[in-house]
């Protein structure tokens, strides 16, 4: 039996089974030999307590195992939920996600970046900050990058889930103005750093198409903020302060349902009710979005396939399998419930 201060070796498996080294390692990954010789060298290790060494596995290999996750901000809710939907489809392959946050920065989040491709991860999948910064070309160049939601514009990248926000933002702006909306909040958490990215073009152009007043405003993703800035944008003046008569807002169409979170809440405070006094639209279909009162109207991308699709583009980019479809576009699916009604004349 294995000693319990000191790791076994490869050699004491080969002695034990009268192999050679090589002739255990293949065997232990499953290749080059009979099942026989498979079976009974995995019994061998087992009864050892022979475990492989990563390290070791990894010099061997040039593989890591490990995948970087670089989340755009795990503020917002979906993205949380993204992430862990990712790293259960890479642990389904025996790969393990290292993930990290942004934070919405988007200095720290090449910065990150590059941490993780000094730390020879074997792959990394980024839901970006900023899809137009200089900096991914030479990550993607030294790393296979899989991109999230953005395509990144500068980098030769070794996939894309891309989400089809023109198509998405056509479908809320076009259902608003059905009920009646012509001035339209638009919540995104797009920082000023980052001016150009393409859903907040997008929404201008459409606004201007569908004759809609389009007021696109920042807004931070954590709720305490994200009520915060709905305050200010219902009460239609820096204090906060709700003025005397209707909402100077009909409709409000957030980039997340993490930031409809805080309009609903902000709406509260109003004595507003969402539904009836306010429609309110969200983006990302989170499950808590269908327990609201009343529900929250927002856009379904399809989290698991999205998750499924990335992880498949990087662990065949990592085993430099080639693929039919190096981009995949999501469309979405506009989910009608009760929280964007007429608007009132």
């Amino acid at each position: 039996m294995a000693r319990p201060n000191k790791r076994t070796t490869l050699r004491e498996v080969a002695e034990a089974t009268g192999l050679s080294t090589a002739a255990v390692s293949y065997a232990l990954r499953g290749k080059h030999v009979s099942k026989e010789t498979e079976e009974r060298v995995r019994k061998a290790a087992a009864e050892l307590g022979y475990e492989a060494d990563p390290i070791a596995r990894a010099l061997a290999s040039g593989r890591t195992s490990t995948v970087g996750v670089l989340a755009g901000d795990l503020q917002d809710l979906w993205q949380q939920q993204l992430m862990a939907a990712i790293g259960r489809e890479l642990l389904a392959g025996d790969r393990y996600a290292l993930i990290l946050d942004a934070g919405g920065d988007p200095g720290r989040e090449l910065s990150l970046a590059k941490q993780l491709r000094d730390q020879r991860v074997d792959g990394l999948l980024v839901s970006p900050v900023d899809p137009s910064a200089e900096g991914w070309s030479a990550i993607a160049d030294a790393v296979p990058v899989v991109s999230i939601g953005d395509a990144l514009s500068r980098a030769r990248t070794a996939g894309e889930v891309l989400f089809d926000n023109r198509a998405g933002i056509d479908a809320v702006l076009d259902y608003l103005r059905g009920l009646g909306h012509r001035r339209v909040t638009v919540l995104t958490p797009t920082g000023p750093s980052t001016p150009d990215r393409p859903a907040d073009v997008y929404v201008r152009e459409a606004a201007d198409r569908l004759g809609i007043e389009a007021e696109v405003l920042p807004c931070p993703q954590e709720l305490g903020e994200a009520t915060a800035m709905a305050r200010r944008v219902l009460a239609n003046s820096p204090d906060g302060r709700r003025p005397a008569g209707p909402a100077p807002v009909t409709a409000v169409f957030c980039f997340s349902d993490s930031i409809a979170y805080g309009v609903y809440a902000a709406a509260a405070e109003a004595s507003l009710t969402v539904g009836r006094d306010l429609s309110v639209v969200g983006f990302d279909d989170h499950p808590v979005s269908r327990v609201l009162t009343p529900p929250l109207t927002t856009v379904d991308w399809g989290l698991s396939e999205i998750a499924k699709e990335a992880a498949r583009l990087a662990v065949a980019a990592i085993e430099g399998r080639r693929v039919r479809r190096k981009r995949i576009l999501c469309a979405p699916r506009l989910s009608e419930r009760g929280s964007a009604v007429a608007a009132r004349p």
